[in-house]
């Protein structure tokens, strides 16, 4: 290696050491990460027409606050059997949906070109399992969850306006604010 290379790379790394030191003092070096993340979303919806773009905006902020929703209850879920049922909880799930979860993951291991979490027995359960499981096993969920007539509720009601944001159908505004209203419930209940 010349000293020419290895004196650049040495500059690369101090100037990157100090960089990171000074966007933590709130001092912006290089261009800001997320204007940089709009441009590319604002060229990639270029090609559609203007009220497309806008439903699909708004579809996809409903689909992350769903993503983050869905994900926290398989963590609670997870969270409360582990803690009660020891690290073998998987085994203890409802006979069924632990057979439909198995028969999804082995799918999902099958296809090895298919890149992704394929560890997470929760994550091959669907939606509507979750509120069954928390059902089957209330004794462990009871001093958070205020019914099992509040969660099946809710979930069955989530569960329908998930499958259209899941299948890129546009909801209605009232819709929208029912499925934020529901997920606030459920996080003010849970303490997040």
């Amino acid at each position: 290696m010349s000293k020419e290379l290895r004196d650049f790379m040495f500059r690369g790394l101090m100037f990157e050491a100090e960089a990171e030191e000074f966007q933590r003092a709130g001092i912006q070096i290089g261009a800001v990460k997320g204007d940089a993340e709009q441009r590319l979303l604002e060229e990639a919806l270029t090609p559609f027409g203007v009220g497309r773009r806008n439903k699909a905006l708004e579809m996809a902020r409903l689909y992350a606050v769903l993503h983050c929703f869905e994900n926290e209850i398989r963590l609670f879920i997870r969270e409360r059997l582990e803690e009660n049922e020891g690290t073998e909880w998987h085994d203890k799930l409802p006979p069924k949906i632990l057979t439909f979860a198995e028969s999804r993951k082995a799918s999902a291991l099958k296809d090895s070109w298919l890149e992704g979490e394929k560890t997470d027995l929760l994550g091959f359960v669907d939606f509507g399992h979750l509120a069954q499981i928390i059902i089957e096993k209330w004794e462990f969920f009871k001093d958070v969850v205020p019914s099992q007539h509040w969660l099946k509720q809710r979930m069955d009601e989530l569960e329908k306006s998930r499958h259209f944001v899941a299948h890129n159908r546009m909801l209605l505004p009232s819709e929208f604010q029912r499925m934020y209203m529901y997920i606030a419930d459920w996080n003010r209940v849970i303490g997040l």
